[in-house]
C-alpha cells in the first residue's frame, strides 16, 4: 500500500496531465485511474486528499473524480470527501452543484465542518445571491464564525430583505456572535429608512452591550443619514441627543447631514439650530475610522452603501485619504461611473491624482456603460495636471481611446510620446489601426500602416489580420489578396485567423477557386492549421449552396488534411437540403479514397441520428445508403433495424 499523500499526489497529477488543454473532466480519464490502480486503496481519506489541496483550482476534475469515487464497488462518501469537493465548488462558484451536494448530504444525514459552510456562504454572497445564502445559513444552524454572520447581515440589509435579517440579527444575540460595525451599521442603516425607532435604540442597546468594540460615531452617522434619506428628519434631529446618551457621539459629519436636509425643506431656523448644536456636541469625524469602514463594504460587495457615505463625506468636504477615494473611483465605477466621476474630481481638486490602476478601472467601466463624453473628460483633466509622464500612464488612457472609437485623441498621444522620446510599440499602432477600421476610417489606418515603416517599428501578422478583415469587408478583394502576398514574400507566416479571414470574404464574393488556393496554401504551411480551418471553411460553401464545389473539394483533400467531420458537415447539409444524389455520389468516392473514413462517418451519421431533434433528412439518407449498399459494416442495417424504422424490421 503506497502512502495516501503519494498516492494523492499521484492521481492528480495524472488527471491534470491528461485532461489538457480544457482542464476538464472526460471518460477517458476513468481510463487513466484504473491504469493507476487506485481502485483497491480507494478510500474517503484519499478521496478528500486528492480533492484538497490538489485539485481545489479544478472544478471540473474535482467533481468528476468525486462521482467516479461514488460509481466504485464497496465505496462511500463521508463528511470529510464532501467537505473537500464543496471547498473545490465554493471557490469556483459552481451553485448548481453546490445545491445538488448539499441536498445530498441532507439526504444521507451528514454534516461538514462550520469552516466550510461559511465558505459556501461567503461564495453565494460575494456572487450576490443573498437569499440562497441566508437560506444555508439557516438551514445548517452552524457557527460559521462572527465575519460571515456579519456579512449575511450586511447583504440582507442591503437587499432590504428586513425579514431574514431579523431572524438573523436575533439569532446572533441568542449566541452571542460580536457585531462588526459593517454588518450591523449597514443593518440598522437600511432599516431606519422606514423602521421604528424605538426598535432601533433598543437593537443599539443590546448591541453596545455584546459587541462594546463597535464604532458608535460611525454608527450614529449611519442611522442619522437613513432617516434624512427618507425625510424623517425631525426624528433624525431627536435621536442625535438619545445616540449620545449611549455613548455613540454623532460627529460633524451627522449633524451636517441634519442640517442639509432642513436646508433642502427651506427651514433655516432649524439649519442654524443644527449648526449651534453641531459647534457645541459634535465631534471631528476620525479619517481613519471611515477609511477603514469604506474598504469594509468595498472588500464586501457593499458598494451603494461605500458610494452613498463616500457622497456625504465630499459633499460636505470633509478631509478623505487618496487611497480611499482612489478605491471608491474604482469600485463605484463599476454600478454607477457617474458617481465615480465625483469622486475623481474631488482627488483632482484636492490636488492628488489616480493611480495608473484606478484609471484603468474607470476608464473600463465609463466606456462599458458608454459614457464616451465623460471619458474624454478624464483625459483632458489629466493632461492638463501633466499625468502623463510615462508609457504605463499612456497606454492605459490610450488603450481605451482606441476601444472608444476616438482615433484623433488616441492619435495625439501617439505624436505626443514621440516629442517626450517614448517610443509607441507594435501594440499601440495595431491598435488604433484597429480602431480607425472600426470606424470605417480606412485611409487613415493605410496611412498609419505606411508610419509602422516610416518609424522602424515594422508589422506583425495582427497587423496584416486587421487590414486584410476590413479590405475584405470593403470588398477589396484584389488588395487584400495582394496583402496576403505581400506578408508571404516577407516570410510571415499567416495564422488561422488570417486563413479564415480570406476564406471567409472569398466564399462572400463567390470567389470558390481563389478560396481554395488560399486553403492549399495553409495545407503547404501546416496541415494542423489547415484541418482548424477545414470545418469553417466547408460551412461556408455549404451555406452558399455551392455542395459540389464543397464535395469536388474534399475528394482532392489527402487523408492526412481530410477528416470525417468536415465530411460530416457537408452531409448534413446535403440532407437537410433534400440533394439525396449528391450525397450519395460524394459518399462513393469517400469510399473509394478511404473506405475508413467511410467508417467513420456512417458511426458519427448514427450518433447524430440518436440525439437530433430533427432526424429525418438523416434518416432518409440512411436509408438509400443501405439501398445502394453504402455501408461497409451493415452499422445502418443494424441501427434501422433496433430501431423499428418501417421496411427494415
Amino acid at each position: 500500500m503506497r502512502p495516501i499523500t503519494e498516492l494523492a499526489t499521484q492521481i492528480s497529477r495524472a488527471l491534470i496531465s491528461n485532461a489538457v488543454p480544457t482542464r476538464s473532466w472526460n471518460p477517458s480519464l476513468e481510463q487513466t485511474l484504473h491504469k493507476i490502480g487506485c481502485r483497491d486503496s480507494l478510500t474517503p481519506s484519499l478521496v478528500a486528499r486528492v480533492l484538497d489541496p490538489h485539485l481545489l483550482q479544478h472544478y471540473s476534475l474535482a467533481l468528476g473524480f468525486f462521482n467516479w469515487a461514488s460509481q466504485q464497488p464497496g465505496f462511500a462518501h463521508t463528511s470529510l470527501t464532501y467537505q473537500s469537493i464543496l471547498k473545490s465548488l465554493s471557490l469556483s462558484r459552481q451553485f448548481n452543484a453546490i445545491d445538488s451536494l448539499l441536498k445530498q448530504l441532507k439526504a444521507q444525514k451528514l454534516s461538514i465542518d462550520s469552516p466550510t459552510y461559511s465558505l459556501i456562504i461567503n461564495a453565494f454572497l460575494q456572487s450576490k445571491r443573498t437569499h440562497n445564502a441566508f437560506l444555508v445559513f439557516n438551514d445548517v444552524k452552524s457557527d460559521v464564525g462572527p465575519h460571515t454572520c456579519n456579512s449575511l447581515l450586511a447583504a440582507l440589509a442591503s437587499d432590504k430583505s428586513f425579514d431574514n435579517a431579523h431572524l438573523l440579527f436575533d439569532e446572533m444575540i441568542r449566541k452571542d456572535v460580536v457585531f462588526s460595525t459593517v454588518g450591523f451599521g449597514v443593518f440598522v442603516w437600511r432599516f431606519c429608512e422606514s423602521g421604528d425607532l424605538n426598535k432601533v435604540l433598543g437593537m443599539l442597546d443590546k448591541v453596545r452591550e455584546s459587541s462594546p468594540m463597535i464604532n458608535g460615531s460611525l454608527i450614529a452617522n449611519l442611522i442619522v443619514h437613513g432617516l434624512c434619506k427618507a425625510s424623517r428628519v425631525s426624528e433624525a434631529l431627536w435621536i442625535l441627543n438619545e445616540l449620545r446618551t449611549r455613548d455613540c457621539k454623532p460627529d460633524f459629519i451627522a449633524y451636517r447631514v441634519v442640517a442639509e436636509a432642513y436646508r433642502a425643506k427651506g427651514s433655516v431656523f432649524d439649519v442654524n439650530k443644527v449648526l449651534k448644536m453641531k459647534r457645541k456636541l459634535g465631534v471631528a469625524p476620525r479619517s481613519n475610522d471611515y477609511k477603514e469602514f469604506i474598504f469594509s463594504l468595498i472588500a464586501q460587495r457593499r458598494v451603494s452603501e461605500a458610494k452613498e457615505l463616500g457622497e456625504v463625506i465630499v459633499d460636505g468636504n470633509f478631509p478623505m485619504q487618496d487611497d480611499v477615494l482612489n478605491a471608491l473611483i474604482g469600485s463605484v465605477s463599476s454600478i454607477d461611473p457617474v458617481s465615480a466621476l465625483v469622486f475623481f474630481r474631488y482627488l483632482v481638486g484636492n490636488g492628488s491624482l489616480p493611480t495608473v490602476t484606478t484609471l484603468g478601472n474607470l476608464s473600463r467601466n465609463l466606456l462599458k456603460h458608454d459614457k464616451i463624453h465623460e471619458l474624454l473628460e478624464v483625459y483632458r483633466v489629466l493632461s492638463l495636471h501633466d499625468y502623463f509622464s510615462d508609457t504605463e500612464s499612456y497606454l492605459v488612457m490610450y488603450s481605451y481611446l482606441c476601444k472608444a472609437g476616438n482615433v484623433r485623441e488616441a492619435y495625439a498621444i501617439l505624436q505626443e510620446m514621440k516629442k517626450k522620446g517614448l517610443d509607441p510599440d507594435i501594440t499601440m499602432y495595431n491598435s488604433l489601426m484597429e480602431a480607425c477600421c472600426k470606424e470605417d476610417m480606412l485611409r487613415p489606418a493605410k496611412r498609419l500602416w505606411d508610419e509602422m515603416f516610416v518609424i522602424g517599428c515594422g508589422v506583425n501578422v495582427r497587423s496584416y489580420n486587421i487590414l486584410i478583415g476590413k479590405l475584405l469587408e470593403t470588398g477589396e478583394i484584389e488588395e487584400a489578396l495582394r496583402l496576403f502576398s505581400h506578408m508571404l514574400e516577407k516570410g510571415m507566416l499567416p495564422d488561422a485567423t488570417t486563413y479564415s479571414l480570406l476564406l471567409d470574404g472569398l466564399c462572400q464574393e463567390t470567389n470558390f477557386k481563389a478560396a481554395a488556393e488560399v486553403f492549399n496554401k495553409s495545407v503547404d504551411q501546416d496541415v494542423k492549421l489547415a484541418r482548424s480551418i477545414l470545418n469553417p471553411f466547408v460551412l461556408n460553401l455549404c451555406r452558399k449552396g455551392q455542395y459540389l464545389v464543397a464535395s469536388n473539394f474534399l475528394s482532392g483533400l489527402t487523408y492526412d488534411i481530410g477528416h470525417s467531420d468536415s465530411h460530416l458537415v457537408l452531409l448534413k447539409h446535403l440532407a437537410e437540403a433534400e440533394e439525396v444524389p449528391i450525397a450519395i455520389d460524394h459518399l462513393r468516392r469517400v469510399h473509394a479514397n478511404s473506405p475508413s473514413i467511410l467508417r467513420e462517418i456512417v458511426s458519427e451519421l448514427l450518433a447524430f441520428l440518436s440525439s437530433s431533434s430533427k432526424p429525418e433528412p438523416v434518416l432518409h439518407l440512411l436509408q438509400v445508403m443501405r439501398d445502394q449498399c453504402l455501408d461497409p459494416n451493415n452499422d445502418t442495417f443494424k441501427y434501422l433495424c433496433a430501431n423499428h424504422v418501417p421496411g427494415y424490421c
